[in-house]
């Protein structure tokens, strides 16, 4: 046997270990953005820092103005280095009373037809995940006593509640976390049986305005009509932000985004999606946004403005008839390609500005920014990636683009000039962020076996 076959071998025949590895620290409460929750979430990471230095990793819990973050070396090997990414913080559970099962007792669960499913906060998003990439390192250890290349580990205790200090420490450590290419496991599988390799994130531009008016909330009887309405500026400001093709209609917003590529296009087409099925799981039928553009086009490769939320007035049980003194909204914009985040704020400003009656004001809060991030896919770990992935499935791994964002992808392209590798096992319907999360069974062992596999795919 080749020593890929032994480490292969060595993941089934652990499973067990794996499992109770992973459960003890799904048990651990680090909801970061919970202060109550402070001492817990340090646990957390001293539970990881121990188990790397368990199997040979030089591995510390260090300080920042927050939560800590988890560093872990192992300089085994000759090939090309690598950072691994992951997180141990965790989403809050609220509500509560939705949760099926203790969402900090994890529990595997058999469907009727055999499959299982790990079930509890955090299984997907991000510990099983990251156990995936540490068990994979476990086996190869275990067999060989060394890792196939050199390996640094940095595991994030914020990113569920802002990641503000993550710059900072990257900035302090660059010259200790420099590598040729950098790994996350944050991300999903195409479908239940295809590997995926996600190459392409989109920016965020987060903005929340409030309009102002009247000193005070009026009688829509005595001032209806004769006073301004924060409401009706609102609403003609958020539906002025699309023209009738539903392009947005800000400035200069599509600056800096090129056509897709032919190539790109071709790939994207030959993937199995239906766009009545993907709109039908969330009870819808008709496609929204820019008329002409396919859905994944417009998912993975477009740029969007959506409003996440808008208020004013009273909005409790019954009806007041009320001219309310001030309106609110939250805007976001998706940005793709070379846009800058920026220069649609400013424009996103002066839009509002332009629509803001005289005797009214308008108040801008700021909710964050970041740039988009792509990867050329003909580069070496790319390849070496997918084909490992391809042996391990049976099926070929396909190169996806991703609707969301993942900020510390941006800042490590940017701080640490590597290009970063994205592969998760996660399912569309794992439920991250909500009550009942949960995790394939099938992702977390075939996940251990597809790291055994690029790590060595990644030494050749």
């Amino acid at each position: 046997m080749s020593d890929l076959e032994k480490v292969l071998a060595t993941i089934d025949a652990d499973m067990d270990g794996a499992l109770e590895r992973l459960f003890a620290t799904l048990r651990l409460k680090s909801i970061s953005t919970d202060p109550d929750y402070a001492a817990e979430t340090r646990a957390c990471a001293e539970w990881h820092a121990k188990d790397l230095a368990e199997i040979g990793f030089e591995a510390s819990v260090r300080d920042t103005a927050g939560h800590p973050m988890v560093v872990g070396h192992q300089r085994d090997g000759s090939g090309p280095s690598v950072l691994f990414y992951g997180h141990y913080d965790v989403q809050p559970v609220d509500p509560l009373e939705l949760w099926e099962n203790d969402p900090f007792d994890p529990k595997i669960i058999t469907r009727p037809d055999g499959s299982k499913m790990l079930v509890g906060r955090g299984t997907a998003d991000d510990k099983g995940q990251l156990m995936t990439f540490v068990e994979a390192c476990r086996a190869w250890k275990k067999v060989t006593g060394k890792l196939p290349i050199p390996v640094t580990i940095l595991l994030e205790g914020e990113e569920e509640s802002g990641g503000v200090n993550l710059p900072p420490f990257l900035d302090a450590n660059l010259e200790e976390l420099r590598a040729d290419y950098a790994l996350i496991c944050d991300t999903n599988m195409w479908d239940k049986a295809t590997p995926a390799i996600t190459t392409s994130l989109r920016g965020l531009c987060g903005e929340e305005i409030v309009v102002r008016a009247a000193d005070r909330d009026l009688h829509s009887g005595f001032y209806g009509s004769a006073a301004s309405n924060p409401n009706h500026i609102l609403a003609r400001i958020l539906a002025d932000l699309h023209d009738d093709t539903g392009r947005v209609t800000l400035a200069g917003f599509y600056d800096g985004v090129p056509e897709l590529p032919e190539s790109l296009k071709e790939s994207w087409a030959k993937l199995d999606f239906d766009p009545a099925e993907f709109l039908g799981e969330v009870g819808l039928s008709v496609p929204a946004g820019e008329e002409g553009r396919s859905v994944l086009e417009m998912t993975w490769s477009r740029p969007t403005a959506e409003v996440n939320g808008m208020g004013g007035g009273y909005q409790g049980a019954g009806f007041k008839t009320v001219i309310p003194a001030e309106a609110h909204a939250k805007v976001s914009f998706r940005l793709v390609f070379d846009q800058d985040p920026h220069k649609v704020r400013a424009a996103f400003r002066d839009h509002v500005k332009a629509r803001i009656p005289a005797d009214c004001s308008v108040e801008f809060h700021e909710h964050g920014s970041g740039t988009a991030v792509a990867f050329d896919t003909s580069g070496p770990a790319f390849q070496k990636a997918q084909g490992a992935l391809t042996d391990e499935w049976g099926k070929d791994a396909a190169f996806v683009g991703g609707g969301g964002s993942i900020p510390v992808t941006t800042l490590i392209k940017t701080k640490l000039g590597v290009d970063v590798v994205m592969v998760g096992f996660g399912l569309a319907d794992d439920r991250i962020h909500s009550p009942n999360e949960k995790y394939e069974l099938e992702s977390f062992h075939k996940g251990i076996r597809s790291w055994a596999r690029i790590l060595a795919a990644l030494a050749e």
